[in-house]
């Protein structure tokens, strides 16, 4: 390793076009988050940076990404910055799970994990029947939800799919909406449709709720019921009650497993309301067959820009 520089090297040329990218866009990536050049002569990549420690993550990271290229793994610039991350941080076990964690939600699809959190999610859903995901919008939280319920349905594991959120006006008063009930409460259930609607046609999906294998209902709707044999996914579950998240929560028939999804930096109640999700993070915390997965500004792949709109709404 030379003071100024390091370089790593091979004689696969698709893997090694793989790993830059298209016109290099991959170097670019790294050649951003190293704060140095990372560019490509011959069969080389190098980094131009004379820390020892960032020559170190260069290495690393490199390393990694030729095992995704051989491996046939598909190579992001999301993926790139989680790994980045995940061995800064020294995430030995999260990086071990972002390279071979896999699900199939349908014979159609196959789902990899786009960021360490992503996949820590994905096996803590696999071994655990109650799950809090909470973290900032736009980490696929509720993506990899519904799509881990999509496989369990696929598997057979289950034989219905519950999907819920709280019906909260998000900051705004929105008066008197004409329609029926059901064509009110739409628009608050819309967000979970845009999901469903990644996997399955809408004609598809309307079949399966006629046929009561798939439901979209408000959190209000599940007063009362007990759900067996079915996978429960509660949404946007910052903006519950202390009373409807207990509620929720004790839905929970035989057979069946619960996942809640929610942003605890944007809670919707009026001020004299505590929030359901903030209240179980507390309180459920000592129960060990619980697992509480956070997710930052970091994991966020919605957009890249997305990423720096919640970490300055953060230094406010």
């Amino acid at each position: 390793m030379s003071e100024d520089h390091i370089s790593y090297s091979t004689d696969d040329k698709n893997r090694f076009q793989l790993v830059c990218g298209v016109n290099d866009e991959h170097l670019a990536v790294l050649s951003a988050l190293l704060d140095g050049k990372v560019f490509s002569y011959g069969n080389e990549i190098i980094y131009a940076g004379e820390a020892k420690s960032k020559q170190l993550l260069f290495k690393s990271v490199i390393e990694e990404m030729f095992r995704w290229a051989q491996n046939g793994d598909e190579i992001t610039a999301e993926k790139i910055e989680s790994l980045f991350f995940a061995v800064r941080d020294r995430k030995i076990f999260a990086r071990q799970l972002l390279r071979t964690e896999k699900i199939v939600p349908t014979a159609k699809a196959v789902i990899t994990p786009r960021t360490v959190k992503q996949a820590e999610l994905i096996h803590t859903l696999e071994n655990y029947d109650i799950t809090f995901a909470i973290g900032p919008a736009g980490t696929g939280k509720t993506f990899i939800a519904v799509t881990h319920a999509m496989q369990a349905l696929e598997n057979k594991e289950v034989r219905k799919i519950v999907l819920t959120r709280p019906v909260v006006e998000a900051g705004e008063n929105l008066g008197f909406l004409p329609g029926d009930l059901q064509q009110k409460i739409n628009p608050y259930l819309r967000p979970i449709y845009d999901v469903l609607e990644r996997f399955l046609p809408a004609e598809t999906i309307k079949i399966y709720e006629e046929r009561k294998v798939i439901e979209v209902i408000p959190l209000a709707y599940m007063r009362g019921r007990s759900l067996d044999n079915a996978y429960i996914i509660l949404d946007e579950a910052q903006n519950t009650t202390v009373e409807q998240m207990k509620m929720f929560l004790t839905r929970m028939g035989e057979n069946s497993k619960i996942v809640i999804t929610g942003d605890d930096t944007q809670i919707d109640l009026a001020k004299s309301s505590r929030s359901g999700l903030l209240n179980a993070c507390t309180v459920l915390s000592g129960i060990d067959e619980i697992a509480f997965i956070r997710f930052s500004k970091e994991d966020v792949i919605r957009n890249r820009l997305v990423r720096k709109i919640v970490d300055a709404y953060e230094r406010t």
